[in-house]
Protein backbone atom coordinates (compact mmCIF):
# COMPACT_ATOMS: atom_id res chain seq x y z
CA UNK A 1 0.00 0.00 0.00
CA UNK A 2 1.50 3.39 -0.71
CA UNK A 3 0.12 6.97 -1.23
CA UNK A 4 0.51 9.77 -3.91
CA UNK A 5 -0.04 13.47 -3.29
CA UNK A 6 -2.54 14.47 -6.98
CA UNK A 7 -3.28 18.27 -6.22
CA UNK A 8 -2.96 18.39 -2.99
CA UNK A 9 -5.03 15.17 -2.61
CA UNK A 10 -3.81 12.03 -1.13
CA UNK A 11 -4.23 8.71 -2.95
CA UNK A 12 -3.93 5.98 -1.64
CA UNK A 13 -3.07 2.94 -4.06
CA UNK A 14 -3.25 -0.95 -3.32
CA UNK A 15 -1.88 -4.56 -4.58
CA UNK A 16 -5.83 -6.40 -5.07
CA UNK A 17 -6.05 -9.75 -7.35
CA UNK A 18 -2.16 -9.10 -8.12
CA UNK A 19 -2.71 -6.00 -9.58
CA UNK A 20 -2.77 -2.55 -9.19
CA UNK A 21 -5.91 -0.84 -7.49
CA UNK A 22 -6.54 2.80 -6.27
CA UNK A 23 -9.12 4.54 -3.81
CA UNK A 24 -12.23 5.78 -5.67
CA UNK A 25 -12.97 7.56 -2.25
CA UNK A 26 -9.43 9.03 -2.02
CA UNK A 27 -10.35 10.33 -5.96
CA UNK A 28 -13.61 11.77 -4.57
CA UNK A 29 -12.51 13.84 -2.06
CA UNK A 30 -11.40 16.03 -4.48
CA UNK A 31 -14.74 17.16 -5.50
CA UNK A 32 -16.52 16.49 -1.67
CA UNK A 33 -14.48 15.90 1.13
CA UNK A 34 -17.74 15.68 3.06
CA UNK A 35 -19.38 13.12 1.39
CA UNK A 36 -17.20 11.28 -0.82
CA UNK A 37 -19.69 8.11 -1.10
CA UNK A 38 -21.93 10.08 -2.41
CA UNK A 39 -19.62 11.21 -5.53
CA UNK A 40 -18.90 7.07 -5.88
CA UNK A 41 -22.82 6.48 -6.00
CA UNK A 42 -23.60 9.15 -8.56
CA UNK A 43 -21.55 7.59 -10.93
CA UNK A 44 -22.47 4.45 -10.43
CA UNK A 45 -25.78 5.43 -11.13
CA UNK A 46 -24.56 6.50 -14.93
CA UNK A 47 -25.78 4.73 -17.58
CA UNK A 48 -22.00 4.85 -19.22
CA UNK A 49 -20.75 4.08 -16.17
CA UNK A 50 -22.53 0.86 -16.16
CA UNK A 51 -21.44 -0.09 -19.64
CA UNK A 52 -18.09 0.75 -19.46
CA UNK A 53 -17.83 -1.31 -16.26
CA UNK A 54 -19.30 -4.31 -17.92
CA UNK A 55 -17.40 -4.48 -20.90
CA UNK A 56 -14.03 -4.49 -18.27
CA UNK A 57 -15.73 -7.36 -16.60
CA UNK A 58 -15.83 -9.06 -20.02
CA UNK A 59 -13.00 -8.42 -20.67
CA UNK A 60 -10.19 -9.48 -17.59
CA UNK A 61 -13.15 -11.39 -15.12
CA UNK A 62 -14.36 -14.90 -16.71
CA UNK A 63 -16.76 -15.16 -13.83
CA UNK A 64 -18.59 -12.18 -14.68
CA UNK A 65 -22.20 -12.71 -14.49
CA UNK A 66 -23.67 -11.03 -17.36
CA UNK A 67 -26.83 -11.72 -17.09
CA UNK A 68 -27.01 -9.65 -13.72
CA UNK A 69 -25.08 -7.21 -15.40
CA UNK A 70 -27.55 -6.44 -18.09
CA UNK A 71 -30.25 -5.94 -15.52
CA UNK A 72 -28.26 -2.98 -14.38
CA UNK A 73 -27.76 -2.17 -17.46
CA UNK A 74 -31.46 -1.99 -18.14
CA UNK A 75 -32.25 -0.04 -15.32
CA UNK A 76 -29.26 2.36 -15.34
CA UNK A 77 -30.42 6.04 -16.08
CA UNK A 78 -33.50 5.72 -14.74
CA UNK A 79 -34.22 8.14 -11.64
CA UNK A 80 -35.26 5.24 -9.24
CA UNK A 81 -32.08 3.27 -10.37
CA UNK A 82 -29.51 2.98 -7.53
CA UNK A 83 -26.21 1.16 -7.00
CA UNK A 84 -23.90 0.63 -4.40
CA UNK A 85 -20.39 -0.59 -5.05
CA UNK A 86 -21.10 -3.67 -2.15
CA UNK A 87 -24.35 -4.55 -4.24
CA UNK A 88 -22.42 -5.09 -7.60
CA UNK A 89 -19.59 -6.82 -6.57
CA UNK A 90 -22.02 -9.64 -5.11
CA UNK A 91 -24.75 -9.64 -7.70
CA UNK A 92 -22.03 -9.87 -10.89
CA UNK A 93 -19.09 -11.43 -9.37
CA UNK A 94 -17.19 -8.30 -10.38
CA UNK A 95 -13.63 -8.16 -9.61
CA UNK A 96 -12.98 -4.35 -11.19
CA UNK A 97 -14.72 -2.74 -7.64
CA UNK A 98 -13.50 -3.63 -4.56
CA UNK A 99 -15.03 -2.63 -0.79
CA UNK A 100 -12.78 -2.51 1.64
CA UNK A 101 -13.07 -1.94 5.42
CA UNK A 102 -10.73 -0.66 8.14
CA UNK A 103 -7.69 1.91 8.75
CA UNK A 104 -7.52 2.16 4.85
CA UNK A 105 -11.07 1.16 3.97
CA UNK A 106 -13.05 2.53 1.16
CA UNK A 107 -14.32 1.52 -2.43
CA UNK A 108 -11.09 0.46 -4.56
CA UNK A 109 -11.07 0.06 -7.97
CA UNK A 110 -8.31 -1.38 -10.76
CA UNK A 111 -6.33 1.63 -12.17
CA UNK A 112 -8.19 1.35 -15.42
CA UNK A 113 -11.70 2.13 -13.87
CA UNK A 114 -9.95 4.32 -11.42
CA UNK A 115 -8.57 6.87 -14.00
CA UNK A 116 -11.98 6.50 -15.82
CA UNK A 117 -13.84 7.95 -12.47
CA UNK A 118 -11.00 10.19 -12.39
CA UNK A 119 -11.99 11.62 -15.75
CA UNK A 120 -15.68 11.54 -15.00
CA UNK A 121 -14.33 14.18 -11.46
CA UNK A 122 -11.80 16.12 -13.08
CA UNK A 123 -10.07 16.04 -16.55
CA UNK A 124 -7.47 17.77 -15.12
CA UNK A 125 -7.63 15.43 -11.70
CA UNK A 126 -6.77 12.31 -14.09
CA UNK A 127 -4.03 13.61 -15.57
CA UNK A 128 -2.17 14.60 -12.82
CA UNK A 129 -3.40 10.85 -11.16
CA UNK A 130 -1.73 9.52 -14.35
CA UNK A 131 1.09 11.28 -13.87
CA UNK A 132 2.08 10.79 -10.33
CA UNK A 133 0.85 6.95 -10.80
CA UNK A 134 3.68 6.29 -13.56
CA UNK A 135 6.10 8.16 -11.40
CA UNK A 136 5.20 5.77 -8.16
CA UNK A 137 5.65 2.48 -10.81
CA UNK A 138 9.10 3.87 -11.69
CA UNK A 139 10.33 4.29 -8.14
CA UNK A 140 9.07 0.83 -7.88
CA UNK A 141 10.99 -0.68 -10.40
CA UNK A 142 14.14 1.43 -9.38
CA UNK A 143 13.43 -0.68 -5.86
CA UNK A 144 13.28 -3.33 -7.43
CA UNK A 145 16.15 -3.38 -9.57
CA UNK A 146 18.17 -2.42 -6.33
CA UNK A 147 16.58 -5.31 -4.21
CA UNK A 148 17.64 -8.09 -7.36
CA UNK A 149 21.60 -6.58 -6.98
CA UNK A 150 20.77 -7.11 -3.00
CA UNK A 151 19.70 -10.69 -3.43
CA UNK A 152 22.39 -11.50 -6.01
CA UNK A 153 24.98 -10.57 -3.44
CA UNK A 154 23.09 -12.55 -0.70
CA UNK A 155 22.72 -15.63 -2.65
CA UNK A 156 26.67 -15.41 -3.75
CA UNK A 157 27.36 -14.89 -0.25
CA UNK A 158 25.43 -18.53 0.85
CA UNK A 159 27.63 -20.30 -1.49
CA UNK A 160 30.73 -18.19 0.08
CA UNK A 161 29.61 -19.73 3.31
CA UNK A 162 29.11 -23.13 2.32
CA UNK A 163 32.45 -23.18 1.39
CA UNK A 164 34.35 -21.81 4.30
CA UNK A 165 32.19 -23.91 6.19
CA UNK A 166 33.56 -27.19 4.21
CA UNK A 167 36.99 -26.12 3.72
CA UNK A 168 37.86 -24.10 6.64
CA UNK A 169 35.83 -25.38 9.61
CA UNK A 170 37.14 -28.25 11.79
CA UNK A 171 34.32 -29.75 13.05
CA UNK A 172 35.74 -29.41 16.77
CA UNK A 173 35.14 -25.81 16.68
CA UNK A 174 32.74 -24.24 18.90
CA UNK A 175 29.65 -22.18 17.43
CA UNK A 176 31.86 -18.99 18.93
CA UNK A 177 35.08 -19.78 17.09
CA UNK A 178 33.10 -20.60 13.73
CA UNK A 179 31.29 -17.17 13.94
CA UNK A 180 35.03 -15.98 14.20
CA UNK A 181 36.03 -17.53 10.99
CA UNK A 182 33.15 -16.39 9.38
CA UNK A 183 33.58 -12.54 10.29
CA UNK A 184 37.12 -13.18 9.23
CA UNK A 185 35.92 -14.08 5.88
CA UNK A 186 33.70 -11.84 5.18
CA UNK A 187 36.41 -8.77 6.16
CA UNK A 188 38.51 -10.34 3.58
CA UNK A 189 35.71 -9.32 0.60
CA UNK A 190 35.52 -6.17 2.92
CA UNK A 191 39.14 -5.46 2.54
CA UNK A 192 39.74 -6.63 -0.62
CA UNK A 193 36.72 -3.99 -2.11
CA UNK A 194 36.40 -1.28 0.36
CA UNK A 195 40.03 -1.11 2.19
CA UNK A 196 38.84 -1.31 5.47
CA UNK A 197 37.34 -4.55 7.95
CA UNK A 198 34.04 -4.04 8.97
CA UNK A 199 34.71 -3.02 12.55
CA UNK A 200 36.96 -0.47 11.03
CA UNK A 201 33.97 1.17 9.00
CA UNK A 202 31.81 1.25 12.02
CA UNK A 203 34.26 3.39 14.04
CA UNK A 204 35.19 5.41 11.18
CA UNK A 205 31.31 5.85 10.80
CA UNK A 206 29.59 6.12 14.29
CA UNK A 207 26.60 8.43 13.26
CA UNK A 208 25.73 5.63 10.65
CA UNK A 209 23.12 2.89 11.00
CA UNK A 210 23.93 -0.03 8.95
CA UNK A 211 27.14 -1.61 7.65
CA UNK A 212 29.94 -1.21 5.30
CA UNK A 213 28.32 -2.45 2.53
CA UNK A 214 24.54 -1.05 3.61
CA UNK A 215 26.54 2.04 1.80
CA UNK A 216 27.66 0.44 -1.07
CA UNK A 217 26.86 1.49 -4.39
CA UNK A 218 24.98 -0.83 -7.80
CA UNK A 219 28.73 -0.95 -8.93
CA UNK A 220 30.09 -2.29 -5.62
CA UNK A 221 27.39 -4.84 -5.03
CA UNK A 222 28.12 -6.71 -8.49
CA UNK A 223 31.43 -6.78 -7.74
CA UNK A 224 31.07 -7.92 -4.20
CA UNK A 225 28.98 -10.78 -5.89
CA UNK A 226 31.33 -11.76 -7.88
CA UNK A 227 34.54 -11.55 -5.17
CA UNK A 228 32.04 -13.81 -3.10
CA UNK A 229 31.94 -16.59 -5.72
CA UNK A 230 35.74 -16.16 -6.58
CA UNK A 231 36.49 -16.49 -3.51
CA UNK A 232 34.55 -19.53 -2.60
CA UNK A 233 36.32 -21.37 -5.68
CA UNK A 234 40.06 -20.46 -4.15
CA UNK A 235 38.48 -21.32 -0.66
CA UNK A 236 37.79 -24.88 -2.65
CA UNK A 237 41.12 -24.85 -3.99
CA UNK A 238 43.26 -24.41 -0.73
CA UNK A 239 44.34 -21.32 -1.28
CA UNK A 240 45.79 -19.56 1.19
CA UNK A 241 43.63 -16.62 3.03
CA UNK A 242 46.80 -14.05 2.36
CA UNK A 243 46.89 -15.03 -1.33
CA UNK A 244 42.99 -15.17 -1.75
CA UNK A 245 42.69 -11.76 -0.39
CA UNK A 246 45.72 -10.57 -2.79
CA UNK A 247 44.10 -12.20 -5.64
CA UNK A 248 40.76 -10.70 -4.54
CA UNK A 249 41.48 -7.08 -4.64
CA UNK A 250 43.22 -7.41 -8.03
CA UNK A 251 39.82 -8.50 -9.69
CA UNK A 252 38.35 -6.12 -7.49
CA UNK A 253 40.41 -2.87 -9.11
CA UNK A 254 39.90 -4.55 -12.36
CA UNK A 255 36.22 -4.90 -12.37
CA UNK A 256 35.31 -1.55 -10.95
CA UNK A 257 37.56 -0.17 -13.54
CA UNK A 258 35.16 -1.88 -15.97
CA UNK A 259 32.31 -1.00 -14.33
CA UNK A 260 33.02 2.57 -14.08
CA UNK A 261 34.20 3.05 -17.51
CA UNK A 262 31.36 1.42 -19.20
CA UNK A 263 28.68 3.60 -16.81
CA UNK A 264 31.19 6.74 -18.07
CA UNK A 265 30.86 5.68 -21.81
CA UNK A 266 26.83 5.00 -21.34
CA UNK A 267 26.56 9.01 -19.53
CA UNK A 268 28.69 10.21 -22.49
CA UNK A 269 26.37 8.76 -25.11
CA UNK A 270 23.33 9.55 -23.45
CA UNK A 271 24.44 13.27 -24.15
CA UNK A 272 25.11 13.27 -27.92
Amino acid sequence: MAKIKVLDTNITTTSIHDDDYISLTDIAKYKNTNDANEIIRNWLRNRNTIEFLGTWEKIYNPHFKTVEFDGFRKEAGLNSFTLSTKKWVEQTDAIGLVSKSGRYGGTYAHKDIAFEFASWVSVEFKLYLIKEFQRLKEEELKQLGWDIKRNLTKINYRIHTDAIKANLIPPSLTPQQISLVYASEADILNMALFGMTAKAWRDKNPDKKGNIRDEANVHQLVCLANLESLNAHFIEEGLPQAERLKKLNQTAITQMQILLRDDSIKKIESHT
